[in-house]
């Protein structure tokens, strides 16, 4: 999967937005928060990070190529790995579930701001 599929899907969102950060990296959030994080190169051993469902989150990390994410783990964030086996599939399952669990968490009259279809 390249950035700019990871860009496209997750602007597909309602709400969601872009954001360079920290000088390389690629954010997308919803409500001012994160729910995707990404390089801006194709050079990082990691493809992406994002938030995972918390009753998921030790299943996932036992499989090769997905870590905890640094910084961000005790927040049960995960981080994939270009090497992982992961189907386009999956990822937009994974991607998705972030996204729902940043939005669920934003405060009631942001919510209400984003209008979701």
């Amino acid at each position: 999967m390249s950035v700019e599929w990871i860009r496209d899907f997750c602007l597909s969102f309602p709400g969601a937005a872009e954001e360079i950060q920290w000088e390389s990296s690629l954010l997308f959030k919803v409500g001012g928060k994160i729910f995707v994080l990404t390089g801006t190169n194709n050079f990082s051993e990691n493809l992406l990070s994002l938030k995972s469902d918390p009753e998921k989150f030790e299943e996932l990390i036992e499989r090769e190529g997905i870590i905890p994410a640094p910084y961000l783990a005790r927040n049960k964030w995960i981080s994939i790995q270009r090497s992982a086996n992961i189907k386009a599939s999956e990822l937009k399952d994974l991607i998705r579930t972030s996204y729902n669990l940043v939005f669920a968490k934003l405060p009631r009259k942001v919510r209400e701001g984003i209008i979701i279809n």
